[in-house]
């Protein structure tokens, strides 16, 4: 992923991220094999309601092994929790290793410096479903101008916000940074059983649009490399907008401070906070809670008036791996995966909204709820630098450790994104 990460794109890219040291790398037994015939295994993350997802990639593979005469795909749904382990197996041991996967878009740079991905650049090239993709779902397969896979869908996060909640104390939906945490600060005064806005310490994705939206950076791209620009002046004061919604004013830094993105959902579903920055994922989990048409959703606002605060652009992919010996079969069932008509069916089925830009613009005019995510990515969202370090600053929780050191008091702002930073170059120095 050679674009910069300070580059904002529009209708850009979901959510899940690299949470362990990259895997060993592959020796590609069976590369140079192109078999056109034969059984391809396919891993996919399973889900917790999978039966949607199952329905959507049975009809793909149908359609595949109709095409292919003498093909049959295996399909195995493996626990997302533990996903680093059996991929790492699979690049260290290709003889056993599937022949496609679906992967977290954080995972991409990890994954092709230890030789575990496919480049396939050349038939993403001339993928007609390919033209359609968004400009930051193509970057997170993209490494050093090579694409490593096909996009399956994105993840972004706005503002949900109670209605009733609003009304009754007749407070506006805040326009800027500063007045979300003037009415979070309000509503926690006159209701003081709700969090105004729930925050968490762990929640590494709620806080970085904060830090975007002051101008900061999470790294800065040097050549090949990057270096951590979290302790830059911008970048701590967006670190300290963030912070600043931790207390007795708003989120208690004794509850909140562990809090991370699922327990600040459930926060909000349950009623127990008047706001909550929350995916479009995080949809169904509020239409089964107690704020079941008491709700609803804007962008998180920017530091300006009309601004919209830059989204980290979550979201997986889905690979071929380096070692198979059935490339093209791999690829075409790559797309036939994440082509237009299945991102359109994983949205009926699952809520993920598709990488396709036309595609998503159809299902928003179908379903309410995605336009305030679809005017969120249409405003500029970013993405992790596109280093294999970042999986280890991920997996040792260099962010969340600098957020709750702060909101406990530990350390000023200053010193802990320091410490933060020089352990964020140690990680990219070390991965190269």
């Amino acid at each position: 992923m050679k674009l910069s990460v300070r580059t904002a794109v529009p209708l850009t890219a979901l959510v899940l991220a690299a949470t362990a040291c990259a895997p060993g790398t592959s020796d590609n037994s069976g590369a140079g094999q192109d078999e056109k015939s034969g059984t391809l295994r396919v891993w996919l993350f399973q889900e917790v309601n999978n039966a949607p997802k199952k329905k959507v990639v049975d009809a793909a593979v149908d359609t595949f092994q109709r095409a292919h005469d003498g093909t049959k795909v295996q399909v195995e749904y493996i626990p997302v929790e533990t996903r680093a382990e059996k991929i790492k197996a699979a690049f260290n041991d290709p003889k056993s290793a599937p022949d496609v996967i679906e992967y977290g878009n954080t995972d991409t740079a990890g994954y092709v410096k230890d030789g575990g991905l496919a480049d396939v650049s050349e038939e993403f090239g001339d993928w007609a479903d390919a033209k359609d993709t968004d400009p930051t779902a193509k970057e997170s397969v993209t490494v050093d101008g090579k694409i490593y896979g096909a996009p399956y869908f994105v993840g972004v996060r706005a503002l949900y916000y109670r209605t009733d909640v609003f009304k009754d104390l007749g407070v506006d939906v805040p326009k800027t940074q500063a007045e979300l945490a003037a009415t979070a600060q309000e509503i926690h005064k006159k209701r003081p059983e709700l969090y105004g806005l729930a925050v968490g310490g762990a929640y590494t994705y709620g806080a970085m649009p904060f830090i975007w939206a002051n101008g900061g950076e999470l790294a800065d791209e040097k050549g090949d490399s990057y270096t951590s620009a979290i302790d830059s002046p911008a970048a701590q004061k967006g670190i300290k907008a963030y912070t600043s919604l931790f207390g007795d004013t708003n989120c208690p830094a004794a509850k909140c401070a562990s809090m991370g993105g699922n327990d600040t959902v459930t926060a909000f579903a349950s009623g127990k906070a008047a706001m909550a920055i929350g995916g479009d994922f995080s949809h169904q989990a509020m239409e089964d809670g107690k704020v079941k048409g008491k709700y609803a959703v804007v962008p998180l606002p920017g530091v300006k008036a009309g601004e919209i605060a830059p989204a980290f652009a979550g979201g997986n992919n889905i690979g071929v791996l380096k070692s198979t010996s059935h490339r093209t079969l791999a690829v075409d069932l790559m797309k036939r995966l994440a082509g237009k008509d299945a991102q359109r069916s994983l949205f009926d089925g699952m809520g993920f909204l598709p990488t396709y830009t036309d595609v998503r613009e159809e299902v928003a005019k179908s379903e309410p709820f995605v336009a305030p995510f679809v005017k969120t990515l249409g405003a500029g969202a970013k993405f992790v630098p596109a280093s294999p370090g970042w999986a280890k600053i991920d997996a040792s929780l260099v962010l969340p450790t600098m957020f709750q050191e702060i909101v406990s008091g530990r350390k000023d702002v200053k010193s802990a994104s320091a410490d933060a930073a020089k352990k964020m170059d140690d990680a990219f120095g070390t991965a190269g």
